[in-house]
């Protein structure tokens, strides 16, 4: 006995709305469809229209396509709940060629949602997901974001524009200071609210368009980048994903060799070498090295030194290293460089260094590297990236057979981490832990104590 369909009622509301019947709804299914190249689903009809209403569900990239096209009609974001597909899979949000505007949305609506979240966590990070799309993907979603239907409210402006940069530089500041589990559910409501409906709107001209757009990229790689802080990969390779979008159709070259520096940096602390290596050498192709200021090149540039050091590249990485230094040596007060590159300065460039060094194997120079990243850093501004680098500090230590020194360090990476919610900073403690527990037996009084402290710190963190 064949099951009882439910009609889709979200559906067909949706499609009222739009003053389509189930023939033109195909229409334009199909011209979405061959923007996308989803040949496969091109040849939807008014029949298959009629037979989602009746409650049969679409499949394939069929949903993906169906909230596009609805989306574009009313010039403002359909979600898949929003007609009925509660069940859509998260996986389109990786799908290079899906509407930008509806997979924020949808992507934003699923990490505040309690039960949605833990869907988008089981689905895991994905290696495919590193596969970056060519020159002739850009070029094709920059026009698309020029011709796409708007809203008919009201006129964005460079007013507007300012207004969501200062936003952006406050929660960039928050993150630097306070880690990526802090405040990132407000970051997310902004970025799919206010922002979302920012980029359905008519602009003042098409420089605002461009520059919102890139904006809007900076907020979703910032909240991508707080999931990664915060040691949720599967929520932050989304994010990532999306803001590179995001970027492309601003044709912003600079802002998506940034955010492709981030997933070459996530894709090294997974253990994802190779793939490493070769996001990191796409961070670096043509316009996104050639057009970024020297501090957001010695950035990117660092990143493949580290790529390259664990994938066994020593004199690669040897040589990405001098030129990351060269490149920061000539950044100068007056460049015009953008906001997300604030932090980046003397103290960041040792860090990453000392990473790479410690991860080809010179313990000595990486210690050095990492003291003078504490020495140099503006410890009250930057304090979560403070605390990792002194537990990072004192791993080496301990590696180099320093245990008391050591134990000193991580006891000032534990007072730094007061108030810092991130995953990378509890991973540092449990590291932490694992190298004080060869010393445990010895009854070394400073061992004992710390170890103690870092105990008491991972159980009121990880409640």
């Amino acid at each position: 006995m064949s099951k009882t369909r439910q009609r889709n009622e979200k559906l067909a509301a949706v499609i009222a709305e739009a003053g389509w019947s189930h023939a033109q709804l195909a229409l334009a299914f199909g011209r979405v469809a061959a923007e996308r190249r989803s040949e496969d689903q091109a040849g939807v009809g008014r029949s298959h229209v009629s037979h989602w209403v009746a409650g049969s569900r679409p499949s394939g990239a069929a949903p993906g396509i169906l909230v596009e096209t609805l989306s574009r009609r009313l010039g403002r974001p359909i979600t898949a709940d929003e007609i009925g597909l509660t069940q859509l899979t998260l996986s389109p949000i990786l799908d290079w060629n899906a509407d930008t505007l509806t997979a924020l949305v949808d992507l934003g609506r699923s990490t505040l949602d309690v039960e949605r979240r833990s869907v988008l966590r089981a689905a895991g990070y994905s290696v495919a997901g590193l596969a970056i799309p060519d020159q002739t993907w850009w070029d094709h979603l920059a026009d698309r974001s020029a011709k796409r239907t708007v809203s008919r409210g009201r006129l964005v402006g460079a007013g507007d524009l300012e207004a969501v940069r200062e936003t952006v530089q406050l929660f960039t500041r928050i993150d630097q200071r306070r880690g990526g589990g802090h405040a990132r559910a407000a970051v997310v409501q902004y970025l799919t609210s206010d922002v979302a409906g920012y980029l359905r709107a008519s602009y003042t001209d098409d420089g605002v368009r461009k520059s919102m757009f890139s904006t809007a990229g900076e907020l979703a790689y910032l909240v991508g980048w707080m999931a990664f802080d915060n040691s949720e990969h599967a929520i932050a390779q989304q994010y990532f994903a999306v803001a590179v979008k995001l970027a492309a159709e601003a044709d912003d070259a600079p802002l998506a060799g940034h955010i492709l520096r981030a997933m070459a940096h996530q894709a090294v602390d997974l253990g994802h070498h190779r793939q490493a290596v070769k996001v990191a050498e796409a961070s670096l192709d043509g316009r996104r090295y050639q057009d970024a200021s020297p501090r957001e090149r010695a950035l990117i540039g660092v990143v493949q030194a580290r790529a390259l050091a664990v994938d066994g590249q020593r004199t690669a990485a040897a040589r990405a290293l001098l030129r990351a230094e060269k490149d920061l040596a000539s950044a100068e007060a007056g460049d015009d460089e953008p906001g997300r590159v604030f932090f980046f300065g003397e103290a960041s460039l040792a860090h990453e260094t000392a990473c790479t060094l410690r991860d080809m194997g010179d313990l000595a120079m990486a210690t050095k590297q990492f003291q003078h990243s504490v020495r140099t850093r503006k410890a009250a501004t930057f304090t979560r990236t403070h605390s990792v680098t002194l537990g990072y500090l004192g791993a080496v230590q301990a590696r180099s057979g320093n245990i008391e020194e050591a134990c000193g360090t991580w006891s000032e990476a534990l007072d730094a981490m007061d108030g810092v919610h991130s995953g990378r900073a509890r991973q540092a403690v449990r590291d932490m832990r694992s190298s004080l527990s060869v010393y445990r037996p010895k009854g070394i009084r400073s061992v004992a104590e710390l170890d103690t402290r870092a105990a008491r710190y991972l159980a009121s963190v990880d409640r």
